[in-house]
């Protein structure tokens, strides 16, 4: 999830609109979860709450990048990895009314330059091999290994986690990838030739002289993609009732790292990411996969179901009432496939097929 940022700063703007949304299902209540999960014996960060802050070592130094544990289960620790880049890890919230009820450890952290880590200015720090390397520093601090470790990547997190994979195959028990294709081109053709087609000519094309003329912090251009792009394809709920994480993590986005990386909206790619591309490294993925689209997303379902079947051992989740932000508008959809897939690769099922 990229430069939403400019989400937060119309809200105000948004509650004048009245958009359709498609609503959010009911929530199936959560078992307990069992009486071991709640045992913080041996964990340091018991005192803390769960908050770790973990020593990042860089080309400029030394930095501190914030974590959260939340449960104790040996087997099932997943670490999540927000959007952006330059977002919080706020907006995942949602796990914590699913997660727990399933037993499953999770792991939130503020990548380096986000709102509850070091925000270091120099600007060569924000590429993709150091954020990487990053990863891999704090799956050491936080202990995760190949007997237990799941990494969840959504959006940027998702180009993260695909480029880990990659990288450290040997330290992963299982992979996520939610809502973010393995091509940074063929999403900005998915923009371009899909996507922007659907949108009102007029405003589209105001939308791209504005940009034209570099003027992406104009009011005007924030309120043209609210109302024509993001609650179509970010988030199906009109912007009023964009839930609090969601608007938490807009306020405190790094606007900085993600126009340098991403470019000046969701609506396509620019920035120093324009042309990452794995799709001919998929087949060299071999840990057990789950790959999520969603009909109305910015990313193309069907590419993200090619991905599931491009690696060696995948699994695609499709919500199809969802966007971008698919733990949100299909929630019910998303956090049980994800659970199931979860709950699949510990019980040895996995890569058995979804009904």
């Amino acid at each position: 999830m990229q430069r939403l940022v400019v989400l937060a700063r119309t809200a105000v703007l948004a509650a004048a609109f009245l958009f359709i949304a498609v609503p959010v299902r009911a929530q199936t209540p959560t078992q307990a979860p069992p009486a071991s999960y709640y045992d913080h014996s041996g964990y340091p960060d018991a005192f803390s709450g769960g908050v770790k802050m973990i020593p990042i070592t860089t080309p400029d130094g030394t930095f501190r990048v914030w974590t959260k544990r939340v449960g104790n289960n040996p087997r099932i620790k997943v670490l999540l990895l927000h959007g952006g880049p330059g977002m919080t890890h706020e907006y995942l919230e949602a796990f914590d009314s699913y997660f727990p009820g399933a037993g499953i450890q999770y792991y939130y952290y503020d990548q380096l330059g986000s709102f509850y880590s070091d925000q270091p200015e120099d600007t060569k720090l924000w590429t993709l091999p150091r954020f990487v390397d990053e990863v891999e520093q704090v799956r050491k601090a936080l202990g995760l290994n190949r007997d237990n470790f799941y990494l969840y990547g959504h959006s940027w997190g998702g180009i993260l986690a695909l480029e880990y994979a990659l990288k450290y195959p040997q330290h992963l028990k299982g992979l996520i990838i939610s809502n973010m294709m393995a091509s940074a081109p063929a999403y900005d053709a998915y923009a371009h030739k899909v996507l922007m087609p659907q949108m009102d000519p007029k405003a589209l094309a105001e939308i791209l002289k504005l940009e034209k003329a570099g003027k992406t912090h104009d009011p005007k251009y924030m309120d043209l993609l609210m109302s024509h792009f993001y609650v179509k394809h970010v988030l199906r709920m009109p912007p009023q009732q964009w839930p609090d994480p969601v608007m938490r993590a807009l306020k405190h986005a790094n606007e900085t790292i993600y126009t340098l990386m991403q470019g000046p909206s969701e609506m396509g790619l620019s920035g120093r990411l324009e042309h990452w591309d794995v799709r001919p490294r998929l087949k060299d993925i071999a840990v057990p996969t789950l790959t999520i689209g969603a009909r109305y997303g910015t990313m193309d379902p069907k590419a993200m179901q090619r991905m599931a079947e491009r690696v060696q051992h995948g699994r695609y989740l499709y919500c199809p009432h969802g966007s971008h932000l698919a733990m949100y508008d299909d929630q019910k959809i998303y956090m049980d496939g994800v659970i199931r897939f979860i709950e699949d690769v510990d019980a040895g099922r996995f890569p058995a097929k979804t009904p």
